[in-house]
């Protein structure tokens, strides 16, 4: 009993002497607890909204300001025809367009019936759902307020249209967000690791000391999974366009290319891990926490980056796959070119060239 006393006690020596396992250990429960605490919510706060409002009179006003003072919706801009409003949604920042008929408030009296259109941004369907639901309630209880006192019975119409995903098809946001993750996978957790595993036997500085140049030695591990990852993309595009429907409404050479920049991005991401680990294990984990968990939670794969707090909503900015999701839905669902997106492209090489910079110099660092 003695003997096994001490066994235990050695095991939680070596447990508590070991930085890194402290911090799987009690850092991981703490990070997941917050991050599926705030990023996993269905509520929907200050969503940017723009209106356009055909008759600008008493009634539209009210019921712009009781829309806008309920707490879900932000004002981005007043739209001045409706020749704005396809542009305003290419940019992506507007999730909703409200247009007031003509002569809103005339109608309403003479013919006790006025219509409202609402049109919503569904490539992401649970968020214009949730939109159109909230812009619903809050015409039905603006036309209760109308109505109470007046013998005549008023109907405020809203006609909602859906843009880019008509029949709220939820695969449209699934397949955009799969292909970042699973390159994501396939680039980044794999190439970590697999450099990270020849570290731990020590073949690496037998590569090392052959007559290829270090910088080769890194290329040629990552080439097959840059292949890999590609081959796989290729695959999800083929699978969602055939089974599912989805479509690739912009230019298919852009969309590759774009591809390809997120995965030499997520290549190089792998490389800077695999510098910075010495066994398999080590690189797994932080691939893990650093890598699929933000994208799944913080990318706007799965749940609105708006609706989360302000610290994640800045943390999110991090997330490259996040970037890149929002160039796959402007190339598939709208059909944009890359002067929509070129801040997000921008915004992917400039941390390939980070992630690469700090590699290389951790690299030298090592060898030294």
């Amino acid at each position: 009993m003695r003997r096994f006393k001490a066994f235990v006690v050695k095991e939680f020596y070596h447990i508590f002497r070991d930085t890194k396992t402290l911090i799987i250990l009690f850092g991981m429960p703490i990070v997941q607890i917050m991050l599926f605490g705030y990023a996993i919510t269905n509520e929907i706060k200050d969503a940017k909204i723009a209106i356009l409002d055909k008759s600008k009179d008493h009634l539209t006003v009210r019921l712009s300001d009781k829309i806008l003072s309920s707490g879900y919706f932000q004002l981005s801009e007043y739209l001045y025809s409706e020749a704005e409003i396809e542009e305003v949604f290419r940019k992506g920042e507007v999730k909703q367009v409200v247009i007031y008929d003509k002569q809103f408030a005339q109608k309403l009296e003479r013919d006790h019936q006025a219509k409202v259109q609402i049109l919503a941004d569904a490539t992401d369907p649970n968020t214009a759902n949730t939109l159109i639901k909230y812009t619903s309630s809050i015409i039905n209880s603006f036309q209760q307020e109308l109505a109470f006192g007046n013998p005549t019975p008023l109907t405020i119409k809203p006609e909602i249209r859906m843009l880019y995903n008509p029949n709220l098809e939820s695969v449209f946001l699934f397949v955009p967000g799969l292909i970042s993750v699973i390159l994501m996978l396939i680039s980044a957790m794999m190439t970590s690791i697999s450099i990270a595993r020849e570290k731990e036997i020590g073949t690496m500085e037998v590569l090392l000391a052959s007559p290829m140049q270090p910088a080769q030695v890194i290329i040629s591990k990552v080439i097959p999974y840059l292949i890999l990852a590609f081959s796989n993309a290729i695959v999800i595009l083929l699978l969602g366009y055939l089974v599912f429907g989805v479509p690739i409404r912009g230019s298919l050479l852009l969309l590759l290319l774009e591809s390809i920049l997120f995965i030499v991005m997520a290549l190089s991401m792998g490389i800077l891990i695999s510098t910075i680990t010495n066994s398999q294990q080590t690189a797994l984990l932080i691939s893990l926490m650093g890598l699929m968990l933000p994208t799944i939670l913080l990318s706007g794969f799965i749940f609105p980056v708006e609706n989360m707090p302000m610290p994640l909503q800045l943390i999110s900015h991090l997330i490259p796959a996040k970037w890149f999701i929002l160039i796959l839905k402007s190339i598939m669902l709208k059909g944009t070119g890359i002067l929509f997106f070129w801040k997000e492209t921008l915004i992917l090489v400039g941390f390939t060239f980070a992630f690469t910079f700090l590699s290389v110099k951790k690299f030298k660092i090592r060898v030294a």
